[in-house]
């Protein structure tokens, strides 16, 4: 079996700046491979109104802060920013991390962000053309920047699971796939994967298979792997718990 990467989400929810920055050096100590947030403007559960910090600039510190794993949001919203932005963003933390940025992105689908913040919400599908659309642009862009990314290509995560549109474009644009849900859905989705590679002509072993996985859950990892996840993401939540991840590091690795 080949080497399972191990990654940590840190929720920016109900928690402080500081309690974040202590919670990525650790992990970056620990070894994870990949240390991710989220691209949000509220929180998604407990106090409505709680504490919350926005993603891409929390990003830009955890580039600076830690040595070793790969950092990321899981994921970026798309209708939040210019594709054309997001890729010199992404570019830019690439140097900051010295080459250890991924492009995280998915279609979005939080529906308060949308009109707090005054974005069109509109319709899923709506908001999936969009994506579908951003992502050569943002590729494009990738190519022309001054200086190129440091890593060549810069890796792209798509998030999300839907198999007529989200999976297609995975098969398409994506080095990483990420996707929620139990291993039974998790072994599906791969399989759909699987299927639009065929399509496009592209060998599905190019593309990384993650998981995002409750902390919680992490006992039960091995059946993850058996669906065909290569890349683990253990889901946290302040005070950042790291324990869990060090022993699946053990086991695993």
């Amino acid at each position: 079996m080949n080497r399972i990467r191990i990654g940590v989400q840190l929720h920016p929810q109900h928690t402080t700046v500081d309690d974040l920055r202590a919670g990525w050096r650790a992990a970056d100590a620990l070894g994870v491979d990949s240390i991710w947030t989220w691209d949000h403007f509220y929180p998604l559960y407990g106090e409505p109104d709680g504490a919350h910090f926005e993603g891409w600039t929390l990003l830009a510190a955890m580039a600076a802060d830690t040595r070793h794993a790969h950092v990321g949001l899981l994921v970026s919203c798309n209708t939040y920013r210019n594709p054309e932005l997001v890729a010199d963003m992404a570019r830019t933390i690439d140097h900051i991390s010295g080459g250890r940025a991924i492009l995280g992105i998915g279609a979005g689908w939080f529906e308060r962000d949308y009109a707090e913040y005054g974005y069109h919400f509109g319709t899923a599908p709506e908001r999936l053309r969009a994506l579908r659309e951003a992502l050569p642009r943002i590729e494009a862009r990738l190519a022309e920047l001054n200086p190129p990314p440091v890593q060549s290509p810069l890796p792209i995560c798509i998030g999300g699971g839907g198999e007529k549109v989200t999976l297609a474009l995975v098969a398409k644009h994506a080095h990483i796939w990420n996707g929620l849900g139990q291993p039974d859905v998790i072994r599906h989705k791969n399989a759909v994967i699987d299927e639009w590679c065929a399509k496009v002509g592209r060998d599905p072993a190019e593309i990384e298979r993650s998981v995002a996985i409750s902390a919680t859950e992490l006992d039960r990892a091995e059946e993850w792997v058996a669906a065909g996840a290569t890349h683990l993401i253990a889901m946290t939540a302040h005070p950042f718990d790291l324990a869990p991840v060090e022993k699946l590091i053990a086991r695993l690795h």
